[in-house]
C-alpha cells in the first residue's frame, strides 16, 4: 500500500486527478487548494462549477487548517458517527475558491478508512471527495460500475479493493446552523 499511496501523492502533487476508494463510494480526488485541478475534476464529471465539493481530511486539527470556526456542536457529533458523516462548515480558508460553495462554506468529512487517513496524511493537506460519476447518474458503489469515460479521464487509479462493493451509496451530510439547530442536507 505504500507504494500506491506515494504513486497518488505524486499524482496530486503535480496537479492530477485521481480515481480512488473511499470509506462510502470511489471518489475523484485532487487537490483541493489546486483551482485547475479542481476544474479538471468537473469537467470530467461534466459537472456545474457552481456546485460545490466535499473534502476529506484526517483530523480535527487538519480541518482547523481550512475552516475559520469549528462550530461547538461538530465535534460530539464527528466523534459519535459510526457511519459516514460530512459537515458543512459555515467559512472555508486556505482552499481554492472553486471547490467552495457560493457561501463561502466547505463540506469536510474525516474517514474511517485506513487508506483514505494514509493518503492524507502523505499528502498533507486534505483531498477532494466526489463521486466517480458523470453529473446526474448514480454513483458507482464498486469499481466495476463506473464509467469508462471516467476511468480514461485521470491521472492515477488506485488499484485496491477493486472487486469490493460498498455499503454506503455517500456519507450524510449535515449543516450546523448559528443557532446550533442541526440540518440534515442528506
Amino acid at each position: 500500500m505504500k507504494e500506491i499511496i506515494s504513486e497518488a501523492v505524486d499524482v496530486l502533487k503535480k496537479g492530477g486527478v485521481i480515481l480512488y476508494p473511499t470509506d462510502t463510494i470511489w471518489g475523484l480526488g485532487c487537490d483541493p487548494t489546486n483551482e485547475s485541478a479542481i476544474a479538471s475534476i468537473y469537467n470530467i464529471k461534466a459537472r456545474n462549477p457552481l456546485k460545490s465539493m466535499i473534502v476529506l481530511a484526517n483530523s480535527i486539527e487538519m480541518i482547523k487548517n481550512y475552516v475559520y470556526e469549528i462550530p461547538d456542536e461538530a465535534l460530539p457529533l464527528i466523534e459519535v458517527s459510526d457511519k459516514p458523516l460530512t459537515i458543512i462548515y459555515p467559512r472555508a480558508k486556505n482552499l481554492s475558491p472553486n471547490i467552495c460553495a457560493a457561501d463561502g462554506s466547505i463540506g469536510i468529512r474525516i474517514p474511517k478508512d485506513e487508506f483514505c487517513l494514509k493518503l492524507i496524511e502523505e499528502f498533507g493537506k486534505p483531498i477532494v471527495s466526489t463521486s466517480a460519476n458523470t453529473s446526474g447518474r448514480r454513483s458507482p458503489l464498486g469499481y466495476f460500475e463506473i464509467e469508462n469515460e471516467i476511468k480514461l479521464a485521470v491521472d492515477f487509479i488506485v488499484p485496491l479493493r477493486l472487486e469490493e462493493l460498498s455499503n454506503y451509496s455517500g456519507s450524510q451530510i449535515v449543516k450546523i446552523e448559528k443557532n446550533g439547530k442541526l440540518q440534515i442536507i442528506r
